[in-house]
């Protein structure tokens, strides 16, 4: 299903675990986003925030014990949307960002890139 759904997209992965990074980064590559950025804490992510245009965004919902609310804030202002990756349950996210989708760890790819997709539309 994942197909081509990212097609020419700039993608933000928050992920502070590396080999779930690789996986989700071949996923999005395969489903054809043409950037795709690579963040492990919330000041490496606020900083790709801040110098780069992204269409959508996976974000961990817990990094390494920071808070991610910070990351959520900056991707919401700028109106890039975004779906949560966690291994916790929705009471774990940030109270005003509860409202957004949340995939469970461990996910499939396809689902990850199909989440991707449906945010953006």
């Amino acid at each position: 299903m994942s197909g081509r759904l990212l097609n020419e997209r700039r993608v933000l992965i928050v992920e502070d675990e590396f080999l779930v990074t690789v996986v989700l980064e071949a996923a999005v590559q395969k489903a054809g986003a043409n950037v795709v950025r690579l963040a492990a804490s919330t000041a490496d992510a606020l900083a790709l925030i801040e110098a780069e245009s992204f269409d959508v965004a996976l974000l961990d919902a817990r990094l390494d014990d920071e808070s991610v609310t910070a990351i959520a804030e900056a991707l919401d202002a700028r109106g890039i949307p975004f779906v949560f990756h966690s291994e916790y349950g929705p009471e774990h996210l940030p109270s005003a960002h509860r409202h957004r989708p949340l995939l469970r760890k461990p996910s499939l790819s396809s689902s990850v890139v199909q989440a991707l997709h449906e945010v953006m539309n």
